[in-house]
Parts: C-alpha cells; structure tokens; sequence
C-alpha cells in the first residue's frame, strides 16, 4: 500500500508534464498548420524531377 505515496505524485507529474508540453506546443504555433508540411514534400520532389 505504500507504494501509492509514490506512484500517484509520479503519475500527476508526467500528466502534468504532458499538459504543460501541450500547452507551449499550442501557444508557440506547433498546430496552425497541418496540411502544408506534407503537401510541401510532394510538391518539392516533383519539382525536383522535372
């Protein structure tokens, strides 16, 4: 049973962890756009072979 002193603050730091990770991710502009990333690699092999 004491395990779960130790287990359940490790658990809500790497949830927190996560929460915090998402968060930078959204604010800093990781999620505007995602479709153009992988359109740009057809376009540029394309363009390449012609």
């Amino acid at each position: 049973m004491n395990i779960i002193y130790v287990v359940l603050p490790l658990a809500l730091i790497v949830v927190l962890a996560a929460l915090l990770a998402y968060v930078w991710a959204a604010k800093s502009g990781q999620f505007d756009d995602l479709e153009t990333p992988a359109l740009r690699v057809v376009v540029e092999d394309s363009e390449r072979q012609a």
